[in-house]
């Protein structure tokens, strides 16, 4: 049975996320901070919560930084939410935190005065919303395009490479609600959260041989 490691730092909805991953037949799922046990696992997920800075605080102190850059290059490696925004090169949340660097990119805050069509628009940006898809990736597949998904962030991803963008939402501003390159995959929405499409992209994530 294949083993997917959910990473533990400290900063994310990681049962959630265990939860979801088993009910879709994912394999032997461990909620792990034990590297040992990461580097072993046939697939990696690196969720994530809140502030930024106490998230990349924890994986530095942990040397999470080099185990991501690590595993997430030759074995299939799902990044989620913040999870997703620590794998950019920078964010500007607390005025300016550096991440790990696997994707190109800054993460952008939506802003106090978020306008579209007249209409202010709270913050952080909250609910459902579509998924427009940009690249033929395995992990859409049985997923329409403008699909559903669930997001809960005031941070947005302005990506540096736009061949990595695997899909494109809309609140406001454009950003990338995922991005892809390699064995790496990241959504900024919560797939465990998202029904029948999010459960789809996990089923997805545990067939995906990591090339495509």
């Amino acid at each position: 049975m294949q083993t997917v490691a959910v990473i533990d730092y400290g900063m994310g909805n990681l049962h959630s996320v265990a939860k979801a991953l088993e009910h879709v037949g994912a394999g032997r799922v461990q909620i792990t901070s034990d590297a040992s046990v990461i580097r072993e696992a046939d697939r990696v997920v690196f969720p994530g919560v809140g502030a930024i800075r106490d998230c990349m605080a924890e994986i530095r102190r942990l040397g999470f930084d080099t185990l991501v850059r690590e595993v997430s290059q030759d074995r299939p490696f799902l990044g989620i939410c913040v999870g997703m925004q620590a794998l950019l090169d920078r964010s500007e949340e607390n005025g300016g935190v550096d991440c790990i660097g696997q994707f190109p990119g800054q993460v952008r805050f939506f802003g106090k005065d978020l306008v579209e069509d007249g209409e202010s628009l709270k913050v952080p940006h909250m609910g459902w919303n579509e998924v427009a898809q940009t690249l033929d990736h395995p992990l859409w597949h049985n997923i329409p395009d403008l699909a559903r998904f669930y997001f809960v962030h005031s941070y947005y991803i302005q990506a540096g490479n736009p061949r990595q963008v695997a899909g494109r939402g809309h609140y406001g501003v454009d950003f990338a609600a995922a991005l892809a390159d390699g064995s790496r995959f990241a959504v900024q929405f919560h797939p465990e959260k998202s029904h029948t499409h999010g459960l789809q992209l996990l089923q997805n994530f545990a067939a995906w041989d990591g090339r495509w």
